[in-house]
């Protein structure tokens, strides 16, 4: 591949109007702030409930796993070419513009229906403290601060994620430390009849694995989707400073951390809280502070959650609006959604974007098991979409390198462990598809899936015989 060849002017970030003011601090916390959230916070415990103590773990280190997969092949991707909504842009050049404009949709719709749902969950959080006042009330604020972050400036958005991230981070932290401290009898655990240290006796009470082996598969699904965000780093590629620098240490600092948070979160649970306790009614993290005996623990999780979830709400915006931008960079939309301020900030965007997310918003309320239904099933295999084009762009890109007579110590990041990894991450990407089909609750999402897909390539073959008009 040559220098003119990775200079298409359709990918081409010269005179975008986007600022590379993001730097690598931002891009780790934005990768970290798009995952941890929710997932962790609440549905780890049907993770254990479900696969129990050690199946939990060997689901979240598969996870881990192909995350680590995609992202090592993203990295390598967005140091060469880092392009501002990266994803479609890759698949555009390696598979074809129409499966581009499929992916840009697909992820653009994701991130608008999570948006929705994140305003909504923010609202009904803080009815915990102000129990009497409308969440409606509560999400309109919540709207507004979003909007504003994104609006202003994008540095003034990686600030805001960082902080939002690092909240989150030190919640983490600070309740692994608590937990082992629990664990090894340093910090007495309210209500144990013994003095015994607990240590790992709610591992083995019930045997290694009380459910078996296939529940370990059954929830990995659910695992997968928990780790969905971290290719964000990709989209905000094109707004960071010195990418070859920043790109790859946000890659492996996000993939470290996020095993470690989960896995090391999902192993301080388990060990303090009986696996048939574990569920999706009450935080596990607020069981294991209550069981400590922490005061205010309610109180103190609900900030953090708040703050995750105002954390993917940013990220959530941040991303739909450069999906548009990007698409309305390629004549796929009217130009008017790529034009920036004096900040670099596409506005126009970044509104199409909220409109968006508020429509999804409106959809939850009025027509709930049907519009709503339809978004949230078609969203949810978004990201899986995007990472198996992420494994085959960089199977493809490196080919085409190769080809171009350059050596592979010629670029700027090498992904470790090619062609194993990418193509690793296509067999597990091909896997989890497999489990959806297979597992009833979940087979109603191809159902909406299939046809959502068929007329977004229609609409692109409608657009371009408009254009070639």
């Amino acid at each position: 591949m040559t220098a003119d060849e990775t200079s298409d002017p359709s990918l081409s970030d010269n005179h975008t109007g986007l600022e590379r003011r993001m730097e690598s601090r931002h891009l780790t916390m934005i990768s970290l702030g798009g995952v941890i959230g929710t997932g962790l916070f609440v549905s780890s415990g049907y993770t254990i409930n479900q696969a129990g103590p050690l199946g939990a773990i060997l689901a979240y280190t598969i996870g881990s796993l192909l995350v680590y997969c995609v992202m090592v092949s993203l990295g390598e991707l967005s140091v060469a070419m880092p392009y501002a909504g990266s994803f479609h842009l890759y698949a555009k050049r390696f598979i074809g513009p129409a499966t581009a404009f499929v992916i840009a949709v697909l992820y653009w719709l994701n991130w608008a229906v999570a948006l929705a749902s994140e305003f909504t969950a923010a609202g009904l959080l803080m009815q915990r403290w102000f129990p009497h006042s409308p969440a409606w009330i509560w999400s309109a604020v919540f709207i507004a601060v979003v909007f504003a972050l994104n609006i202003l400036s994008v540095r003034l958005y990686g600030e805001a994620e960082f902080w939002f991230a690092s909240i989150k981070v030190f919640a983490i932290v600070a309740f692994i430390v608590i937990g082992l401290l629990a664990i090894v009898g340093v910090i007495p655990i309210a209500g144990r009849a013994s003095s015994v240290p607990p240590l790992l006796t709610h591992f083995t009470a019930d045997g290694w694995l009380p459910r078996g082996i296939a529940p370990i598969f059954s929830t990995l699904l659910t695992v997968v989707f928990a780790f969905s965000g971290t290719e964000v780093v990709g989209v905000a590629a094109g707004e960071t400073r010195d990418p070859g620098r920043a790109i790859p240490k946000a890659v492996h600092t996000t993939v470290f951390r996020l095993a470690m948070f989960f896995i090391g979160s999902i192993a301080v649970m388990a060990a303090l809280i009986p696996w048939q306790q574990a569920g999706v009614d009450t935080s596990p993290f607020v069981l294991v502070f209550q069981s400590i005996g922490m005061p205010f623990a309610g109180d103190i999780m609900n900030f953090v959650v708040l703050t995750a979830v105002l954390s993917a709400a940013n990220s959530g915006l941040y991303v739909c609006s450069r999906m548009v931008w990007s698409l309305a960079k390629e004549r796929l939309i009217p130009a008017r959604f790529a034009k920036t301020n004096f900040h670099g900030v596409p506005v126009w965007a970044v509104l199409f974007s909220m409109c968006g997310s508020l429509l999804a918003l409106l959809s939850s309320v009025i027509a709930a098991s049907t519009v709503y239904l339809v978004l949230v099933s078609v969203s949810g295999l978004a990201t899986l979409v995007v990472w198996f084009s992420v494994a085959v762009c960089h199977i493809r890109f490196r080919r085409e390198w190769v080809r171009g007579g350059h050596s592979v110590n010629d670029l700027g990041y090498r992904a470790p462990g090619y062609p194993i990894l990418p193509w690793l991450a296509i067999a597990m990407c091909l896997g989890v598809l497999v489990l959806v089909a297979l597992d009833p609750s979940q087979r109603p999402t191809l159902y909406s899936m299939v046809p959502f897909v068929a007329l977004c390539y229609g609409g692109y073959y409608v657009i371009e015989s408009r254009h070639r008009r």
